[in-house]
Order: structure tokens, then C-alpha cells, then sequence
């Protein structure tokens, strides 16, 4: 089976986790669990753990990064393109200085750089430690009435791939909405499409085509999400998706 982790800011005011509880977190990981990426081989001795980080902060690349390097941990960062620069000479302790509320504020995502830049996207995508996804363009509802759904998902990906050089096969969607115009599309255009939902996953074909997630913020023991309890919660809304039809 399949457990795939969702987190966003290490060191922030909310949807975040202190440096210390995350290193701690991903060495119990590392000890205990197969962690993968969309592309690899399962394991069937052990359970298999998709890490990944929504957003594309900065403290991702400063914290994180080097954490996966030392304990051989691969993960997936999702990257919404409307915020990234190409580069910053903005230093470490500034580009971490806002709270969650403060880094989409219009032009604190230019004079801070709290988002890692395309040259960290492509130094961390070039390492094999980090797959780049996409997030959309524009971080938004992609729900939403006046939204464009081409630029969202389409173009995002041909950023993406023009800036980095790479192949980018996986999406996952904002805040976890969609409709079934929003998911075909995703479908159309990435092999791999990811949303929020506390549920395992057999593989990573997901659950009726969608990879579930569950949250990995706000931990409370490096181990919480891996309790008996917590398992067979997950364990039950995969088998209500699967085969009882149960919808969101």
C-alpha cells in the first residue's frame, strides 16, 4: 500500500512543522518505511510512503532539502509558477521572515522571496532527491467561475518544463478542489495527479484516478500519522472510496 504525506512550511506560524519534530519525523520515516516517488517500484514487505510539499517555500529548500540529502529520502514539491523568481540575492533570514498570512501579499513575494527560485527548483530537481510538481499558476480555487483552467494546468506544466528542463508528470490541485471538468484535464495532461483526503492509496493509480494525501502538519510525535488508529482510518475511507462508492 500507499501513504502519501502532505506538508507545507517548516518553522512557520501555521501549516508547518518546528525544524526539529520534521528531522526527527523523516528519520523515523527513513528507519522504518520505503519512501518513493510516482516513478518507482513498490515495495511488498514494507509500506510505501510518497512524501510531499505543497507550495514551494523557500524554507523547503533551506530546511528540508539538505535533510532528504542526509537520509537518502526522496520527495515531491508542488510549485505554484505565479510566484517563483529566476533568482534572489535576498538573504536566508529575510526570504524565512514572513508568516504564512504575510507571503502572498502582492509584493511580498518580490521583495522577500519566500518562494524557492527556478535555480533552486532545477539544483534540487537535477539532485534526484526532489521531484518538481506542479501547483498551478496561480494557487487559487481552481473552482472558481473566472478561473482559466488552461493557463492553470496547461501552461503551468510548459513553464515548468521550459525553465527546469525536465519532465514534469505530476499535479496537485490547491486546496484539494476539483470538479470533474478540473480532473480530466489534470488527467489529460499529467500522469499523476495528487489531492488532500485522509485515505491510503493501493498504488499510485489513486482512488478512482486521484492520489489521497494525508496532512503531516502540526505533528505532535514524529510517529502520529503511523499510529494503529491512524492507519486504520485510512485504511477505512480507502476501502468506503474503493469499493463501498462513497464520494467526498
Amino acid at each position: 500500500m500507499l501513504l502519501a504525506v502532505m506538508y507545507h512550511h517548516v518553522n512557520c506560524n501555521i501549516y508547518s512543522n518546528g525544524i526539529e519534530m520534521m528531522r526527527n519525523h523523516l528519520e523515523y520515516i527513513a528507519k522504518n518505511y520505503n519512501v518513493v516517488l510516482p516513478e518507482d517500484n513498490l515495495s511488498h514487505d514494507k509500506l510505501n510512503i510518497c512524501l510531499t510539499f505543497d507550495d514551494g517555500y523557500y524554507d523547503f529548500y533551506h530546511f528540508i532539502f539538505p535533510i532528504l540529502q542526509e537520509f537518502n529520502l526522496k520527495a515531491i514539491l508542488a510549485t505554484p509558477i505565479k510566484y517563483i523568481l529566476e533568482n534572489t540575492k535576498i538573504d536566508s533570514q529575510k526570504r524565512l521572515s514572513l508568516i504564512h498570512n504575510e507571503i502572498y501579499e502582492a509584493s511580498n513575494y518580490r521583495d522577500f522571496a519566500p518562494f524557492c527560485t527556478f535555480q533552486e527548483l532545477k539544483e534540487m530537481g537535477e539532485s534526484g532527491f526532489v521531484e518538481i510538481a506542479s501547483h498551478s499558476y496561480s494557487h487559487l480555487n481552481l473552482k472558481n467561475k473566472d478561473i482559466c483552467l488552461e493557463l492553470e494546468l496547461i501552461k503551468s506544466k510548459e513553464i515548468l518544463e521550459k525553465k527546469l528542463g525536465f519532465k514534469i508528470n505530476s499535479f496537485i490541485l490547491p486546496y484539494g478542489k476539483y470538479n470533474n471538468k478540473i480532473v480530466k484535464m489534470a488527467k489529460e495532461n499529467y500522469k499523476y495527479v495528487f489531492r488532500i483526503g485522509n485515505s491510503i492509496n493501493k498504488d499510485f493509480s489513486g482512488v478512482d484516478g486521484l492520489i489521497y494525501r494525508v496532512n503531516g502538519d502540526g505533528l505532535k510525535s514524529p510517529s502520529e500519522i503511523f499510529n494503529f488508529t491512524r492507519r486504520i482510518q485510512f485504511y477505512f475511507k480507502y476501502l468506503s472510496r474503493s469499493f463501498m462508492g462513497k464520494k467526498d
